[in-house]
């Protein structure tokens, strides 16, 4: 079958899972079988290998390959024909075209239809160490853990996690919070904001944050870190944590910001071991 030729590695050794990699294995038979679909090696039309072609080639049960195959349906990556046996009934979808919706919640902060808001924690605590170095604070901060969901599914969409100045207690109270975005409160208090910095990270989803998103513990996740600055100095810290299967990130630069690089940086946390390492030319 075409599939099962292209999915070989450079040098004909066909890929494998590994069950100690610390990632499950139908998440990386799901993710092999991804990368064969984005890169067009398995093209929209075309059909996937069999259920039991796939157990033999990665070594892997019927139950790990069907939850693969299952993850790829959620995205849309490949439907089943029932007019078909198995050996022919799954074939791959147009990766590049997204579901037809709204997007969900835009990084501006306003919503985009009904979502419903759980205050997880509401309390006031000292920062991590990296929150506390970047808002130049060292004591005690309002801490607010707020759940967004699809109102009328109850999933969850995002986690956002915010740090801030104790004395918008009064303001930011948790009835307050459920009914209102923070933003739209902290303007209403007058709060005037000179700036905002992004970061946007990748990482695995731990115990707690699988739980908040209902994700499965290792899911790939986005964090949407903001600095905010007030009268010229950091003011307070919030981060956004979404699931890429449900959510994106979108971003907007002006054709200025594009020649002159504002708006948008990219840095590298090269180790400095690692670079004293490389090869100098003589």
């Amino acid at each position: 079958m075409k599939a099962l030729g292209l999915m070989q590695e450079t040098g004909g050794s066909v890929r494998q899972v590994n069950a100690d990699a610390g990632v499950p294995l139908h998440r990386q038979l799901f993710l092999v079988l991804h990368d064969e679909i984005a890169r067009g090696a398995i093209a929209p039309g075309d059909a996937l290998p069999t259920e039991q072609s796939l157990c033999d080639q990665f070594g892997v049960s019927r139950i790990t390959v069907r939850r693969a195959l299952a993850d790829l349906a959620e995205q849309g990556l490949h439907r089943t024909s029932a007019r078909l046996s198995d050996r022919s009934s799954v074939t791959a979808a147009d990766p590049m075209k997204r579901p037809r919706s709204v997007p969900t919640w835009t990084v501006s902060g306003r919503p985009q239809f009904q979502t419903s808001i759980d205050v997880a924690e509401h309390d006031v605590r000292t920062p991590p160490s990296p929150i506390g170095d970047a808002l130049g604070v060292t004591g005690a901060m309002l801490h607010i853990l707020r759940v967004r969901r699809e109102r009328r599914t109850h999933e969850p969409l995002m986690v956002t996690e915010a740090w801030l100045p104790t004395d918008l207690a009064d303001t930011l109270t948790t009835s307050a919070l459920r009914r209102k975005p923070l933003y739209e409160l902290l303007s209403a208090a007058g709060l005037v904001i000179d700036r905002m910095q992004h970061e946007i990270t990748a990482e695995i989803a731990g115990p707690r944050n699988a739980r908040l998103l209902n994700v499965a513990i290792g899911s790939a996740l986005l964090r949407v870190n903001r600095l905010a600055f007030v009268a010229g100095s950091p003011h307070h810290h919030v981060s956004i944590l979404l699931s890429p299967n449900r959510s994106r990130v979108l971003m907007s630069q002006t054709a200025n910001e594009l020649q002159t690089g504002d708006g948008l940086a990219i840095a590298h946390d090269v180790r400095r071991e690692a670079a004293d390492r490389r090869p100098r030319s003589v």
